[in-house]
């Protein structure tokens, strides 16, 4: 978080600083041209009294971008980067469409700084439920923002370094990152504790990355966050049939909305999925709801 502050604008981390605010709950910073930069935390959020300019915006940009935006270009795309730290940069601005599809964003008006934070230890409590003779192929479910992510990113770190006084013997994983949120890889590198056993596609399109690991490096789970569409499914079908285990995380608000889903019917019907892990943020990201089992029965 202190490297982060290093490169934000002086009158921002001395807002934060004179305010006397937690910094370890600050969850985002938003700078946008014109406006005071907003300093976002779980239920509420501060302005700042000095205005961002659009000069402002660029320098900090540089800085995050370590001075070469252009080598950023295929993040930059999708509308975001990862910098050191595994802090996520979300931007907005003008938008160049080539051939139906995005080029590049250009005039950067806005930043989204999303803080980056480990929660070492939170998927312990899914041990139980999630290992019996062996990991069960699992889906977690939830809106946007209800820790879906965290809690994968844990539990790879749990599969791949074992838990021995249980008996839980540490696995190869195989992580496709599509969004560079999970291992936050920094020129490949990942910016979390993920374990010693786990292997990265960075920036990997999901259903291509589950095929390019199930060939070329026998992991014995794939860990794939924001499962999509039909050719994610057909992916996880062909990982099941090769007897690779799977933890993925999909948008939802139940159990039931999740299963409704016309790509997600044919899954369960395969019997891919042996645990279900609904989601909320009622009492804070992470909070678990309800699991279920392959046969939709309630375990907690």
């Amino acid at each position: 978080m202190q490297k982060l502050l290093e490169i934000l604008p002086p009158f921002v981390s001395k807002a934060i600083q004179n305010k006397g605010l937690d910094l370890s709950i600050l969850e985002e910073i938003r700078m946008r041209a014109g406006q005071p930069i907003e300093l976002i935390y779980k239920n509420h959020s501060i302005l700042t009294e000095e205005i961002c300019s659009f000069t402002l915006l660029q320098s900090v940009l540089s800085v995050m971008s370590q001075h070469s935006v252009y080598r950023l270009e295929e993040e930059l795309k999708q509308g975001y980067m990862t910098i050191c730290g595994g802090h996520r940069i979300g931007l907005a601005g003008k938008v160049l469409i080539e051939n139906g599809a995005v080029k590049r964003i250009r005039d950067i008006s806005s930043i989204n700084i999303r803080i980056a934070r480990e929660k070492i230890g939170c998927a312990v409590q899914l041990q139980a439920y999630l290992y019996q003779n062996g990991w069960k192929n699992t889906v977690f479910i939830g809106p946007p923002a209800c820790g879906k992510t965290t809690l994968l990113r844990d539990l790879t770190r749990i599969i791949s370094t074992g838990v021995p006084e249980q008996k839980i013997f540490p696995m190869k994983v195989g992580l496709v990152d599509e969004r560079s949120e999970i291992a936050g890889c920094v020129s490949g590198v990942p910016q979390y504790r993920l374990g010693p056993r786990v292997d990265v596609l960075d920036a990997c399109p999901k259903a291509e990355g589950i095929m390019m690991l199930i060939r070329s490096m026998s992991p014995h789970v794939i860990v794939v966050d924001e499962l999509g569409g039909t050719a994610d499914a057909q992916a996880v079908r062909h990982a099941v049939y090769a007897g690779v285990k799977l933890m993925v995380s999909a948008h939802g608000y139940t159990y039931t909305d999740f299963l409704s889903r016309p790509f997600i019917k044919e899954l369960t019907e395969l019997g891919a999925f042996e645990r279900f892990i609904e989601l909320s943020s009622r009492k804070g990201p992470g909070t678990i709801e309800q699991i279920f089992n392959q046969t939709g029965q309630k375990i907690r």
